[in-house]
């Protein structure tokens, strides 16, 4: 079984791309580091709680995206319904995010905005998460598969992605092998 860099045959491996890119920039310590920003409140922060949930079936952030567009415009307000409710509420919505595993990997977070009581399609009891629309790139990080959402404490959550310039070639760069460079916080 191929490792999970490994990508369809032909296409080089995030190893090889990594080399590849240091060949190019001419660093032997590779590309210039991706420039980082603190968290949404900054370092004086009150105190919250982030959420973490798998986006199952989400291909990538931009698909996350079409996704929340669509359902938000059938169901307004946009939101993620969720069988248990967060006991930690208060602190969740003090300026709290969710931060979404997409395709293995913590790509992005999204503000929640409250938590309230909502309703199945079958009128059982759940929770919603309601979001602020805006999604932000997070510095990637590789992510094991879990049931349902976790709690996620600031000092635990990647740090936001700062949008700069992009690297010479990377719009040129098959998807999945971008994926595995933004995991491997290379892009």
């Amino acid at each position: 079984m191929a490792g999970p860099a490994a990508l369809i045959r032909g296409v080089p491996t995030a190893v090889h791309a990594v080399t590849m890119i240091r060949m190019t920039c001419g660093c032997p310590s590779g590309p210039p580091t991706v420039k980082l920003s603190p968290g949404p409140n900054g370092p004086e922060s009150p105190p919250m709680l982030h959420l973490t949930k798998l986006a199952v079936g989400v291909r990538d952030i931009e698909h996350l995206r079409e996704l929340q567009a669509e359902r938000a415009q059938r169901n307004p307000p946009l939101r993620h319904r969720t069988r248990n409710f967060p006991r930690r509420r208060d602190e969740v919505v003090d300026g709290g995010s969710i931060y979404w595993v997409v395709s293995g990997a913590t790509l992005v977070r999204q503000r929640v905005l409250d938590v309230i009581e909502d309703r199945w399609d079958d009128n059982t009891a759940c929770a919603g998460l309601i979001f602020d629309p805006l999604l932000v790139a997070v510095a990637a990080r590789p992510t094991r598969p879990f049931q349902g959402w976790r709690y996620l404490r600031p000092e635990d959550a990647p740090p936001d992605l700062v949008q700069g310039k992009r690297a010479r070639g990377e719009a040129a760069l098959p998807p999945a092998l971008r994926r595995e460079l933004q995991v491997l916080c290379l892009l």
